[in-house]
């Protein structure tokens, strides 16, 4: 999933991203929930804002650890600039997904084999 956003602010907006895929994908993050985003070619950790003190869920990602600075930064020096932004999977994410093609092997019997590995 990609799509170009605009740097306008110290949080990526869902409001400003285009794609109806995009948007479902995001939405489903939990407060404080993490995603694996790659702006203009830089991957970095974004973080779902937590629920405001009214209780409501602000519909935006946070940059996190190292691409914090790395947007901070663009914000100063490249505001308005329009960027690829793009969806990345973690292995975690690739795993999960991938064990549901191997159900033969989600046995009590392997689970007792295999629990220590």
């Amino acid at each position: 999933m990609s799509a170009q956003v605009s740097i306008q602010d110290h949080a990526i907006w869902f409001k400003h991203l285009p794609g109806r895929d995009l948007l479902d994908r995001l939405g489903e993050l939990p407060p404080e929930g993490e995603v694996m985003v790659e702006v203009d070619g830089v991957a970095g950790v974004w973080r779902r804002m937590k629920r405001g003190k009214d209780g409501r869920l602000p519909d935006a990602i946070i940059p996190v650890g190292p691409m914090k600075d790395i947007w901070n930064k663009w914000f100063r020096t490249r505001r308005g600039d329009v960027v690829p932004l793009r969806l990345l999977n973690r292995a975690d994410d690739y795993l999960a997904s991938s064990s549901l093609l191997f159900s033969e092997w989600n046995s009590p019997e392997d689970e007792e084999a295999f629990r220590d590995l």
